[in-house]
């Protein structure tokens, strides 16, 4: 049995938010973390306390830690010494793993991502506008208030018309296959896949293999907690479109291309159920986008290719393993919409997600390393995912085709990873104990 009431809200829900910050702090005392810990303890949400205030809440808060903030919270040696070597690590040492190489590298990351001073995340979502400005006003009095915690930068949420929190940059819809896992009170949709084990995302709970040894010590403080990969991925809107009308005949063409590189069309269509024309009605249809497999309705990928993001991602019936795989996705898109037919004006825009999951090195470091960063993926021999893969203009993307194939050389990056970090997300108690670790 899930216990709902000690989960953070954002591991089991998706609030209807649409603004927000994130803000990324440092300690510089064990004391200010603290104090600002506990000051925000009583906020922090339950899963239990969210889907009983759905309706009437406007603000959501979730808080993490880097392996680097549990210690300047005073966590003991012994403790954070349990905890798995890549979260210590850190994300920035892991780059080579995970392909964070080239402008992607942790030296060009913004907001002093990359360095070990980063401490903690505070997530502020919200509903409205005005609530976003009251909520970032308490949060700024209580860093003014608090010696030693201070804000290394944040990332505002605020992506404009016609873009929303369901779509990125490039318009193409997003949230479209996520994980449901037993116990949490959802149903899979037709196509997602079966109803996984919570230990596969939560940390305390039996995954897909059965019990689970080796958790962070003391319990209290691992347990109903999980690890958040966060990546910053600014997108390259005007580039994405110059390059579809550079290689297109006509807007009918230049969309395929797009719905090529993605696997879906903007609307979200699978195009394994509609491979020559978007259909919107099946793209909003959450019985009917994700009710689909590769293996035998598009085996040899002529309708999604082999090497599109969204097969990638989730390559359902052709990857192996793929209940240990899984993620849950949260994230928001950041910075002004690029209007139709206009140049690139040089804005930061993007999408800033976590990956959440029990495992960061099976399953969010096995999806980077293998799925999107591997050139022989399907043995395709010289691709990375089109979209957020590392791309240095050496690489292809192929389209399979009767009678012959179309292989599009020297892909741009249409993505740069501005900022990355491996975050602790814990549960109520344990955020709780963190007010007062040790003692």
């Amino acid at each position: 049995m899930l216990e709902l009431d000690d989960i953070q809200h954002i591991l089991l829900t998706r609030t209807p938010a649409i603004t927000g910050r994130y803000e990324f702090l440092t300690f510089d005392t064990a004391e200010g973390g603290r104090a600002w810990l506990s000051e925000l303890a009583d906020l922090v949400q339950s899963a239990a306390d969210v889907s009983a205030t759905m309706e009437e809440s406007d603000r959501w808060i979730t808080v993490a830690f880097t392996w680097n903030g549990l210690r300047a919270l005073g966590v003991p040696d012994e403790s954070l010494a349990t905890f798995p070597a890549e979260f210590r690590e850190g994300m920035t040492a892991r780059a080579d793993i995970l392909g964070d190489v080239g402008a992607n590298a942790p030296e060009h990351w913004v907001g002093g991502l990359a360095g070990d001073d980063l401490h903690a995340i505070a997530i502020l979502f919200s509903r409205t506008d005005e609530q976003c400005v009251r909520s970032l006003q308490e949060h700024d009095a209580l860093l003014a208030r608090i010696d030693g915690v201070r804000s290394l930068s944040y990332l505002d949420l605020n992506a404009t018309p016609p873009f929303n929190y369901a779509h990125d940059h490039f318009g193409f819809r997003d949230r479209l296959s996520q994980p449901v896992m037993k116990g949490s009170g959802e149903e899979p949709t037709p196509g997602s896949g079966p109803a996984l084990e919570p230990g596969e995302f939560i940390l305390g709970y039996p995954d897909e293999n059965g019990p689970v040894a080796g958790l962070p010590q003391p319990e209290v403080l691992s347990r109903n907690g999980s690890y958040m990969a966060y990546r910053r991925l600014e997108e390259h809107v005007a580039s994405f479109r110059d390059y579809l009308d550079e290689r297109a005949d006509t807007p009918e063409d230049a969309e395929l291309l797009a719905a090529k590189f993605m696997g879906r069309w903007r609307s979200g269509a699978p195009l394994v159920l509609a491979p020559t024309h978007d259909d919107p009605e099946l793209g909003a249809d959450p019985l009917r986008n994700n009710d689909f497999n590769y293996k035998e309705m598009d085996p040899h990928g002529y309708a999604c290719p082999l090497g599109a993001h969204a097969r990638r991602l989730n390559p359902r019936d052709t990857g192996h393993y793929m209940n240990r795989r899984r993620m849950i996705r949260r994230g928001a898109t950041y910075g002004p919409a690029l209007p139709d037919g206009e140049p690139d004006d040089g804005a930061a825009r993007g999408i800033a997600a976590f990956i959440i999951c029990a495992d960061l090195v099976r399953q969010f470091e096995f999806a980077q390393n293998v799925w999107i960063n591997d050139k022989a993926f399907h043995e395709l021999g010289n691709e990375h995912d089109p979209i957020c893969g590392t791309q240095d203009g050496t690489l292809d993307f192929t389209v399979p085709k009767r009678p012959i194939r179309k292989v599009h050389k020297g892909i741009p990056a249409f993505t740069t990873l501005t900022g990355g970090a491996y975050f602790f997300l814990p549960g109520l108690r344990a955020i709780r104990y963190l007010c007062t670790p040790g003692e």
